[in-house]
């Protein structure tokens, strides 16, 4: 089962819903939910705020954050994730920014990315998680590895809200009992 397949699966054991919020990725990550059969159980819709301005007026991404450090940083990431969680009535937000190429942005190099996951509060992440990736590879597979990586973030918080999965868990890293 592929990482969007087994995150819809959790979500929807759970009653949950998802939103995404994209720089980046461009719909990647929307695209990859969808073309899970029955994704309309749990995903509500995304933004895809390419442009920094958007995150502001779309996502309600601090303007001076943006103004500052530009779009290219965590806390961008994590405001995204939480304001389209907030603006599309989701459970769960995730996001993704960065640099995909050819060149640098906000003084930022080639493959760094962030993804974001903004949670129901009392879940696991708190007020969010944010992973800080640095990718090699063509714009394409920057691209491919940031959906991968935050669809991954958010299933390892999923799987973490229940006891018997953190168990799972545990053995196999230790190799079992």
């Amino acid at each position: 089962m592929n990482e969007a397949a087994r995150v819809l699966e959790l979500l929807a054991e759970r009653g949950h819903t998802l939103a995404a919020a994209e720089s980046l990725t461009g719909g990647l990550v929307a695209a990859e939910l969808t073309g899970v059969p029955g994704a309309s159980k749990s995903f509500r819709g995304s933004v895809t705020a390419y442009a920094t301005p958007l995150k502001e007026q779309l996502l309600g991404v601090d303007r001076t954050l943006l103004a500052e450090r530009g779009a290219v940083d965590p806390e961008v990431a994590l405001q995204m994730a939480a304001g389209v969680r907030a603006r599309l009535g989701a459970d769960w937000g995730i996001a993704t920014t960065g640099v995909a190429g050819p060149d640098p942005q906000d003084g930022q190099p080639v493959g760094t990315v962030y993804v974001a996951v903004a949670g129901p509060a009392g879940e696991r992440c708190g007020a969010g998680k944010v992973a800080s990736l640095r990718l090699n590879g063509d714009r394409a597979e920057i691209r491919r590895e940031s959906v991968r990586s935050v669809l991954e973030l958010l299933r390892e918080l999923l799987d973490g809200e229940h006891p018997e999965n953190a168990r799972a868990q545990d053995t196999e890293q230790n190799g079992g009992d």
